[in-house]
């Protein structure tokens, strides 16, 4: 769409919420009868911290500066859920400024995609790559899930700093700078997280190959497609490892499927090996 339509289309998605929000909703004390459904132009201002010309502007479609901080307040507002938040900022063309939660959570009805997926091995992590859940071939490959005391069951430390995982990785190195550079990519996202930058403090102090690869400020956005791993009992796995985003309201949620390869027999290894484990326990927590 052209300008003119985008801004016009921006201020007529800000009409629709707030026609649909009532006084009461936005904890304002309705005075008076109403003409129009929702609340008034005047009432948005306020509880944006806007003035009425700039916000009735904004409605119109007019030519305006928008900042993200403004967006911000006029997305709280109107009470916006993630999905209509990241719709204003896109009309606005404005970077999106995110919301940290308070904590991820997996609903319950995403540890049974995970387990369906047995025996190819899956797991989903969150905001600040905690895993929140697991399969069963997961478990397997990988050499489980533990909690380390400080950070739980997070992705990087895992990676870099539980020794059986590293074990299993053949080509480790290759595959903590691919976890690192994705990580990387979404880090910056989350600037003033204190507990995301302890993780990395900690990872600096805990491991060398992090320290040193940290400071090369790498990004990457596509998985490392071919892995590599070596299982106790049934000797090397060939996969191939996707990473999609999951479409909840948490927009964080990433699922990482292994897709076993021929080579190796690897198909017909994980089967035995997911056969063996009738049950594993799921961490199906908070990323806190």
């Amino acid at each position: 769409m052209d300008d003119l339509e985008r801004r016009r289309e921006l201020g007529n998605f800000v009409r629709t919420r707030r026609e649909r929000i009532t006084p009461k909703q936005a904890g304002l004390r309705a005075n008076g009868s109403r003409r129009t459904p929702g609340l008034r132009r005047e009432e948005v201002a306020y509880l944006a911290s806007v003035s009425v010309t700039w916000y009735t502007w904004l409605e119109q479609g007019r030519d305006i500066t928008v900042s993200p901080q403004v967006l911000k307040t006029v997305a709280r507002a109107l009470r916006m859920n993630p999905t209509e938040r990241a719709r204003l900022f896109m009309l606005a063309r404005q970077p999106l400024v995110p919301a940290l939660p308070a904590a991820d959570k997996m609903p319950p009805a995403l540890q049974r995609v995970l387990d369906s997926l047995n025996p190819n091995p899956a797991y989903l992590t969150g905001r600040r790559w905690n895993l929140l859940g697991w399969n069963a071939a997961a478990f397997e490959v990988f050499g489980g899930f533990g909690a380390d005391a400080v950070h739980g069951h997070n992705l990087l430390w895992l990676c870099f700093a539980n020794p059986e995982w590293r074990r299993r990785i053949v080509d480790w190195e290759a595959h903590a700078q691919c976890i690192l550079a994705l990580f990387r990519l979404s880090y910056g996202l989350y600037t003033g997280d204190n507990a995301c930058s302890q993780l990395v403090r900690d990872l600096q102090h805990t491991s060398p190959e992090f320290a040193r690869w940290w400071s090369r400020h790498d990004v990457n956005d596509q998985p490392g497609g071919r892995k590599e791993f070596w299982h106790p009992t049934a000797g090397r796995l060939i996969l191939e490892d996707s990473i999609f985003k999951v479409a909840t309201d948490n927009p964080d949620l990433r699922l990482f499927l292994y897709t076993p390869l021929d080579e190796e027999d690897t198909p017909a290894k994980l089967r035995k090996l997911s056969a063996r484990v009738p049950r594993v326990a799921v961490h199906s927590g908070a990323d806190e």
